[in-house]
């Protein structure tokens, strides 16, 4: 006879070998759906080239670009009963004239990114707590609505404010309409110096994160393995010369004086 011991062993082991045999196929089916339908396209929307201090924590004035950007993307066939979330960023490429003609003379530098969870299914633990707390006697499902909607409440104050559209636009997982979007990141040089830099060139990536199995990249950003989709990068363009900012600010200063004068005038 066995004992109880051996007993839990034997189950505890059946089990694990039936959840590493069942997470094993749900990570190489994957494989059979490529996504190609999957696309993304991103253009300049403006640029301007400061003198300053890019970070809080930077100990000097240096040259640092801010960007705006349109980016449509359809990236919903990446989503499968698989997918945990995926990962969407923009990033710059441009040239490095401080290094020698036979080294690499491209630099890469994210402005933007994003995290975009997958749709919960029927079984999720979100949907499972509905269920739970609907079945629940009313004195205690009361009490657990309250702490829910006060549990809410913290996560919303924690998450900044989004627009109507983008509400809309959550409804479909990773379908992406920005519009002059500002970049999360400025783009900064080892060297200090940044303007009139030029063949900059925009471009989208994303990473796959799936529940189990190999993480999965865009194409074109050079990891493995990749998945399907295509990719249209902006035109190339320059970084400008470096903004005057007290110019700038002077001149805000002279033009919202002038609608002062103009509107004084028409009160008279």
């Amino acid at each position: 006879m066995h004992s109880s011991l051996n007993r839990i062993q034997s189950v505890f082991g059946f089990f694990t070998t039936v959840a590493l045999v069942v997470s094993a196929l749900a990570a190489v089916s994957v494989l059979f759906f490529p996504a190609d339908e999957a696309n993304a396209s991103v253009q300049l929307k403006n640029v301007q080239v400061v003198k300053g201090r890019p970070h809080y924590y930077s100990t000097k004035r240096e040259e640092y670009a801010q960007l705006r950007f349109d980016l449509d993307a359809d990236l919903s066939p990446l989503f499968n009963w698989n997918t945990k979330q995926l990962f969407v960023y923009v990033y710059a490429t441009y040239s490095s004239s401080d290094v020698p003609d036979s080294q690499v003379r491209v630099s890469e530098s994210i402005i933007w990114d994003t995290i975009i969870p997958a749709t919960p299914s029927p079984y999720s633990w979100e949907i499972l707590k509905d269920k739970v707390i609907a079945l629940l006697p009313a004195s205690i499902s009361s009490d657990a609505v309250a702490a829910a909607k006060r549990n809410a409440k913290r996560h919303a104050k924690s998450k900044p404010a989004k627009s109507t559209k983008s509400k809309k636009e959550a409804l479909a997982p990773g379908v992406l309409r920005l519009r002059g979007q500002k970049g999360k990141y400025q783009i900064s040089d080892i060297t200090g110096r940044l303007a009139e830099r030029q063949n900059v060139t925009l471009h989208v990536g994303w990473n796959v994160q799936p529940w189990v199995g190999a993480l999965m990249w865009a194409p074109g950003t050079g990891a493995v393995p990749r998945t399907g989709g295509s990719i249209v990068s902006s035109e190339p363009f320059d970084f400008p010369e470096v903004k005057d900012t007290k110019k700038a600010a002077a001149e805000k200063r002279a033009k919202e004086a002038e609608k002062v004068e103009k509107a004084e005038k028409a009160s008279v």
